[in-house]
Order: C-alpha cells, then structure tokens, then sequence
C-alpha cells in the first residue's frame, strides 16, 4: 500500500462516476488505453478487481464499492492538506464552497457573505445553486463543503444539522380580497401562481394542497422567485413563497400564513471526515448564527 498512487485512484473514481473508461479519458486527458493500464495496475496492487461491465456501463463491484468509500476520504485528506500548505504560504485562509437552493442564495446569504468577507479578507468563497439532493450528492462527492439544504438529506457519510424553519406564507397585490383562513380549499377559488414543478418549494406547495384533497391549476408556474413576486404585484394573483423570500418586503404586499400551517426546515450538510479548517470553521460558525439572528427578527 506504500505505493499506492494518486493518479489511479482519482481515475478509478472518474470511471465510475462516468459509467466509461472513454468518458474518463476524455475528462482526465489521457487515452483510453492509460486509464486501462491505470486501473489494471491498481487492481494489481490490491489483489482484487475493483470494476465490472453491466451492460455497457462499467461500475465497482464490492470491493470496488469500499475502495470509493476510501478514495473520496483519501481525496479530502490530500485537498486538506494542499489548503493547509497553501494558507501557511500566503497567509490565506483558505476555500470555502457553499451550496444552496436559489431563494436561501438571494435572502438569506448575503448578509453572512458580506460579514465573512469583512472580518476574513483572504477567506475564498464560492456559492453554487441547485436542488437539495444534486447539493447533498456532491457533498458526498466532495466537491461541496458545506450545503443549506432543504431537509431531509441522509447520507452515511453525511454529518446534518438542522438550522431553522422557514414557514410558507401566501402573498397577495395590494387591495385583493382574501379569506380570513388562507386554507387549501380557499385559495383554489383564486388565481395563484406558483413555483414551476420539480422543486422542492413547489412539491411542499402541491402535497399541502393534496393532504386537503384539493387539485389547484395554478394561473401561472414560473421558476423565478423575484418574476413571482413582480407579478403578483402586477396584480396577476397571489402566490405561494417561503416565508425568507419576503421576509424584508418593501413593495407593499399582503403577507399572510397559510391555514393549516405548512414549512420546511433548513439545514446544514457536510461529510463527517471534512477537515475543518480555519475558514470552514469561521463559515459554519457564522451559518449557525443564523437561527438566533432570524428569531430576533422573526
């Protein structure tokens, strides 16, 4: 094991996330023949084969299976430890990669982002979007640090931390009669525009509706908090939106909560052998702090 080497496992990893050894090649820049050779030689070295053919697709048999478990905490071990080199060189603090969905990125972050910046200078950090589990798939891939995720994400690997609820809430143009209860069956009767399907946002939204047995067609579906927002002020209809999406409303729109009351809960995802360094730590101190600052203001 002494000469276990980098280069095989990292192509070892791209041969199975890819299904290919041609896939591999072409993302690693090398030919086929030597991502062949590389596997072959680490195969050699272990004393097992570590991949197979289904079909067309190349995936890991048993052994291979734990040996990816491994190579991911090798990975980090090794990225670890070239921040650590790095930040001893020039006195930086390291690379913090965040992901979330898009209505946390524009309300909830920004704020966090710019005080981290201001007390840590030389801190690097970057913001991805997406869906929570595309998120919690590249923590445990390692090319995410930290997720803000809609929960539950699960994982073996995975260490998760519930950070704050965020309740659902009906927004409505300025003048529109509402219903004194903002019920499923109520809010079928009016124009309601929602978030377009397959997110998470608009998912909490259709089973609210389907626990009261309401079908709801809605007026318009877009993917756009901010293009939800601006038309319902346009007086288009009301809207279904996390409550952080108007948290700080100033364009004088009716907020209103939603009866029964429905929510989702936000939380932070990281891989349990994640070596924390100073920037890391510095993030997920801040991202902590959210509850307690959300409740006072809440």
């Amino acid at each position: 094991m002494r000469d276990l080497r980098l280069d095989q496992l990292d192509s070892f990893r791209q041969v199975i996330a890819l299904g290919s050894f041609s896939a591999a090649a072409e993302r690693l820049g090398l030919s086929q023949p030597a991502v062949s050779l590389q596997i072959r030689e680490l195969e050699r070295r272990l004393g097992v084969t570590l991949i197979e053919r289904v079909g067309r697709r190349a995936q890991p048999t048993a052994a291979g299976s734990e040996l990816l478990d491994h190579a991911g905490r090798i990975e980090a071990a090794v990225a670890a430890a070239q921040e650590a080199m790095a930040r001893h060189a020039t006195g930086a603090m390291g690379r913090v990669r965040i992901g979330t969905g898009a209505t946390a990125c524009i309300f909830l972050l920004p704020p966090l982002l710019r005080e981290l910046r201001q007390h840590h200078p030389t801190l690097e950090i970057t913001v991805s979007t997406g869906n929570s589990a595309d998120i919690v798939k590249a923590i445990e891939d390692n090319q995410i640090d930290i997720g803000l995720v809609s929960l539950p994400a699960a994982g073996r690997s995975l260490q998760v931390t519930p950070l704050l609820d965020d309740a659902f809430v009906v927004i409505a143009p300025p003048g529109m009669e509402l219903p004194p209860r903002l019920t499923p069956e109520a809010l079928a009767r009016l124009p309601v525009l929602l978030f377009e399907p397959g997110g998470i946002t608009r998912r909490i939204a259709d089973e609210w509706f389907a626990r009261a047995g309401v079908t709801l067609k809605p007026v318009m579906s877009l993917g756009s908090v901010e293009a939800i927002k601006r038309l319902v002020g346009a007086g288009l209809g009301c809207a279904i939106l996390p409550s952080m999406a108007v948290r700080d409303e100033s364009e004088g729109l009716i907020v209103r909560p939603l009866s029964p009351r429905v929510h989702r809960t936000l939380g932070l995802v990281l891989r349990k052998d994640k070596p924390l360094h100073r920037g890391l730590r510095e993030t997920l101190k801040a991202l902590r702090a959210l509850h307690a600052r959300l409740s006072l203001h809440s």
